[in-house]
């Protein structure tokens, strides 16, 4: 009898054990895609004219579920201007989150700085030809400091999460914080000295953010030469960056959307990008302090699928009106069909960084975009 017990309840112990490895699996839901981005722009620059296609980017990424509470992605970029735009091909997004709980995800890798609505965005999704200036330069685009191109993102670590549902999936309270190197992607700490960025918003109705953002720490970057002599000399420079930004966002059932954001920063950068040969430690003569703004607006000409907007975009790359640019931008979309569209805009820019301040510029991008968005 006890023989029988035994074996009937290691039966079931078995079953059990199996049933749990069956609904849970190490691996789940993955997923391959990719999306492109074909260009053809037009600047009016007096001095730097062009009419031009591009390959803008291209990107494959392959993602899924590890042990049900972790997702994770890695994600590769091509660009085809690898003179302005980075290294190609490279490795964009690294990362895994564990999502067991809404009020605490844990991100470990490489993936988007949390600051700024804007910067998590996906490209088409931001809703113009390219991201906002105060957003590209000062949130790790093609930033002031003269860190590499990285798209947005860094190495580190992140916590986030959500505070008080109050109905239909929708909490009131968002925060978010990490730790990174703050030298881009794909790169180690030079100094030694990690970069804190975060920020916490409200949604007081459906659709609606309100939210402040910080970003605290430093870029450096390390110059070896040789001397007359024939000797190696090495230098390591390390320029400290404190950035803030307040946000704001409303995107209404009907498909309207409006987002402004004001970055503000202090720090200096150096001359040349990070990106460019024989990058030196020269400082670009900006100053210390920099800021930005833009305010847009998205109006449905039929919901999901077509759409006017107009944007107010404005960057100083020295914190004055006289070394200022504005660009005037106003465009539509148009969505073929769910991961086909086109997009096209005119833009009147005044640059009073330029001896002729006035120009104007045309953009129309095609897309091709998978369901997944990051």
């Amino acid at each position: 009898m006890r023989k029988l017990t035994l074996a009937a309840a290691l039966m079931m112990a078995a079953t059990t054990f199996a049933q749990e490895t069956k609904q849970t699996p190490w691996f789940s839901n993955i997923k391959l895609s990719g999306y492109g981005l074909v260009e053809y722009q037009y600047s009016g620059q007096q001095g730097n004219k062009s009419n031009t296609f591009d390959l803008r980017l291209v990107r494959v990424s392959l993602d899924g579920r590890l042990k049900g509470d972790f997702y994770w992605k890695a994600q590769m970029q091509i660009n085809g201007n690898t003179t302005n735009n980075g290294t190609s091909p490279r490795l964009v997004d690294l990362f895994a989150e564990w999502q067991k709980y809404p009020f605490l995800r844990v991100k470990a890798g490489q993936f988007k700085l949390p600051f700024t609505f804007e910067n998590p965005m996906h490209p088409i999704d931001q809703g113009f030809m390219s991201y906002s200036q105060n957003v590209s330069c000062l949130s790790g685009f093609s930033d002031r400091s003269g860190q590499q191109s990285s798209n947005g993102r860094d190495i580190g670590i992140q916590l986030q999460g959500d505070f008080l549902n109050v109905g239909k999936g929708r909490p009131l309270f968002h925060y978010q914080a990490g730790v990174f190197n703050g030298q881009g992607i794909n790169r180690k700490d030079v100094d030694q000295q990690k970069t804190v960025a975060g920020g916490v918003w409200v949604m007081p109705v459906e659709g609606m953010r309100i939210g402040v953002f910080g970003l605290e720490g430093s870029y450096a970057r390390k110059w070896s030469y040789t001397d007359e002599a024939g000797q190696k000399h090495s230098m390591t420079k390390s320029l400290p960056q404190h950035r803030y930004a307040v946000s704001a966002e409303y995107v209404t059932k009907s498909d309207w959307t409006f987002r402004s954001e004001y970055i503000h920063s202090t720090g200096e950068g150096f001359k040349t990008s990070d990106n460019e040969k024989n990058a030196d430690l020269t400082l670009n003569g900006y100053g210390s302090k920099a800021d930005g703004l833009y305010a847009l607006a998205i109006a449905p000409i039929k919901k999901k699928k077509a759409h006017v907007k107009a944007r107010y975009n404005m960057y100083r790359r020295n914190g004055e009106w006289d070394k200022s640019k504005t660009m005037y931008e106003i465009g539509a979309d148009y969505k073929f069909s769910k991961n086909i569209g086109v997009t096209a805009e005119y833009v009147f820019v005044n640059d009073r960084t330029l001896n002729k301040h006035n120009y104007n510029m045309a953009d129309c991008l095609l897309y091709t975009s998978p369901s997944p968005r990051d």
